[in-house]
């Protein structure tokens, strides 16, 4: 796997699924990836990410799951089974402070948050590829939830893409430890450029302002 440096101009931190009901305590989905957040050290992790990316004048986008509301799956034929769990609970419910993003880990002014996804990937039927293009962005970094289905799904489609990827597991959690073991330990290193610890990431990023 190449480890090269992150130049400024060409490379994105793509933060997944920052919602309330996510990463804020007392969110529908909190307790349930607590336990591998907090063996990876996830919030903190991300404390250090988000303001050395900014510092090094790397863009940052913001990469949504699909903001539920009643009737949105109605006469669906192939929902997934994560989709058919998310309808009782209403996760990320639309117009709920549940679906709204976590005020330390979302978008910030100058952030770009792309058309949310439905599934896992968030390449699959929205803009993210296009702004990255745009943007010219060739080498993407992926932190947040959650790790062995829309971190690992939208990374392995990025590398089909011709991205360069680069996973960072201690800013990452899921719904378990083997769910956290296969996205970083089994199927990560088949298809990733990169797997970084946070402090081997940013002593990678350029130095603010250059």
């Amino acid at each position: 796997m190449t480890t090269d440096n992150y130049s400024s101009d060409q490379t994105a931190l793509l933060i997944v699924d920052p919602y309330n009901d996510f990463m804020t305590e007392g969110g529908k989905l909190f307790d349930a990836i607590k336990p591998t957040a907090d063996a990876s050290g996830m919030y903190d992790n991300l404390r250090k990410i988000i303001p050395a990316v900014r510092a090094a004048g790397i863009q940052i986008f913001i990469l949504p799951h699909h903001r539920s509301h009643s009737g949105d799956f109605d006469n669906w034929q192939h929902m997934t089974p994560f989709q058919k769990q998310g309808v009782p609970l209403q996760a990320f419910a639309r117009g709920t402070w549940g679906g709204e993003f976590n005020p330390e880990f979302g978008p910030q002014q100058g952030d770009v948050v792309v058309h949310e996804h439905w599934a896992q990937s968030s390449f699959a039927n929205t803009d993210l590829d296009l702004q990255l293009k745009q943007h010219g962005i060739q080498k993407i970094i992926l932190v947040g939830v959650i790790a062995n289905s829309c971190i690992e799904s939208t990374a392995r489609f990025g590398v089909e893409l011709g991205y360069h990827v680069t996973l960072v597991p201690d800013a990452a959690a899921a719904f378990s430890p083997e769910g956290m073991h296969g996205a970083f330990e089994v199927n990560g290193p088949t298809f990733a450029h990169a797997i970084l610890k946070t402090d081997a990431l940013i002593k990678k990023l350029p130095a603010a302002g250059l």
